[in-house]
């Protein structure tokens, strides 16, 4: 009996494995900001304008579609429906984004439905990028870029944009912050296969120009390079500015994939429904690695959806569209936040678009001390000083940098305003508090 259990004991010794599981292209992509933050989030605060989600209701008539699809007749909507998007979502995603684009869009074609706009980039990545492909990534950026561009086997190369202090003493805008134009080009090489635009950036608020699109159109042109051009905060654009797509630019339509999201568009980001739009020589590799990955999206959200972009269609550019009243909602939310971090001395700067704003925490330095050769950035220690002793949650502007640049802007930090008032004044309260508190004797 001893002699048995020794030789099972043995053999359950040699039988765990010792050879490296993991595979080589997960080397360094482990680590990842939200994992962490959100646990904080969820474990210390009080107010959270840290995740980038709304704690306010879709619009009643996109609910209204869901509970339809779902509870309707027709129960084949709760079954598969075609692999690369519900031919209702499909059909007026091309006619809506036609007429954005000025061109007949074939929906089997030139649209193709993913599990929210993180699986379009994840295709995009793994269909168009491989060993020794250079990936020009403009920082910061939406920090998923990097480590899919790794794991696909190509090399980020970052170029950053610089910020311009304003004249007057104005508040710094989103606008302050431009691509240096002989930098961009230096990044170009035969090594260069693709670009990717963030525009209405995250985390920033920027929302490029005419002028900087025209840019990188004529760099893509001339270097005969790829754009992947994240649009998922198109409709979130305030003060009167345009969302200009870069597909529009003359000679970038064969070479552009734009990505959206309903999330983001119907501030639905639990429903995961996202899309790839552009031209059938880039889709069709898109949908080879779509039905070789996750296949298929729910077919109910993509109903509703589907209905929910034809209200729209039918009120495009009109008062009672969801694309009209949310932007104007939200810039009002922006505005409040931004007098409630100026009054206390953290300095916004001001986005054009998206559901961020970024805050200069250099007047607060004094409450979270240096620590002298950390390695973590100092914007990611405050923020989680923050969030434990203030319950305030928000996110480190070092998080959307490569390793290389996190410390050259390390005191800011990201807030998200899509948030109901009372959340929103939840934040304000702690911040006066903490104001009142640095300033009494």
């Amino acid at each position: 009996e001893i002699f048995k259990l020794t030789s099972f004991l043995s053999l359950s010794l040699q039988a765990k494995m010792s050879r490296p599981v993991q595979a080589q292209r997960l080397e360094g992509t482990d680590k990842n900001i939200w994992v962490e933050f959100v646990k904080l989030a969820a474990t210390y605060s009080t107010v959270n304008l840290g995740q980038g989600f709304p704690d306010f209701p879709p619009p009643d008539f996109l609910k209204e579609a869901f509970v339809r699809a779902l509870s309707g007749e027709n129960h084949m909507l709760h079954q598969y429906t075609r692999a690369f998007g519900h031919p209702p979502l499909v059909k007026v995603l091309a006619q809506f984004f036609g007429k954005l684009l000025g061109r007949d869009l074939d929906p089997m074609t030139n649209v193709m439905v993913t599990v929210g706009a993180y699986q379009a980039l994840f295709c995009c990545f793994q269909a168009f990028v491989e060993e020794g492909d250079e990936v020009i990534i403009i920082e910061p950026f939406f920090d998923c870029y990097e480590p899919m561009v790794k794991m696909a086997g190509g090399t980020p190369v970052f170029v950053p944009l610089r910020p311009k202090a304003p004249k007057d003493g104005k508040l710094m805008s989103s606008a302050d912050w431009q691509l240096d134009p002989a930098e961009l080009a230096s990044k170009f090489s035969e090594r260069t296969k693709a670009i990717v635009l963030n525009s209405p950036n995250n985390p920033l608020g920027k929302v490029f120009s005419r002028g900087e699109l025209e840019l990188i159109a004529d760099l893509c042109v001339k270097h005969d390079v790829l754009c992947i051009s994240d649009e998922v905060y198109e409709w979130l654009v305030y003060d009167g500015k345009e969302h200009i797509r870069i597909a529009s630019l003359r000679g970038m339509w064969d070479r552009t994939v734009i990505i959206g999201s309903a999330g983001k568009t119907f501030s639905a980001t639990g429903w995961k429904v996202g899309w790839t739009v552009g031209p059938n020589q880039l889709l069709q590799h898109l949908r080879t690695m779509h039905q070789n990955s996750v296949y298929h999206c729910a077919t109910v959200a993509q109903e509703a959806v589907a209905q929910g972009f034809q209200r729209e269609l039918e009120l495009y550019g009109k008062p009672d569209s969801y694309f009209v009243q949310l932007p104007k909602e939200l810039q009002r939310k922006r505005d409040w936040l931004v007098q409630s971090l100026d009054a206390v001395g953290m300095k916004p700067i001001v986005p054009e678009g998206t559901y961020f704003l970024v805050a200069d925490i250099s007047k607060f330095k004094s409450d979270v001390p240096d620590v002298p050769d950390s390695d973590e950035p100092y914007d990611s220690r405050f923020a989680k000083w923050m969030v434990k002793n203030k319950g305030l949650a928000a996110i480190p502007l070092s998080a959307f940098y490569s390793g290389a640049h996190k410390n050259n802007y390390n005191h800011f930090i990201r807030f998200c305003f899509a948030k109901e008032e009372a959340t929103l004044k939840a934040a304000n309260d702690i911040l006066q508090k903490w104001k009142q508190e640095k300033t009494s004797p």
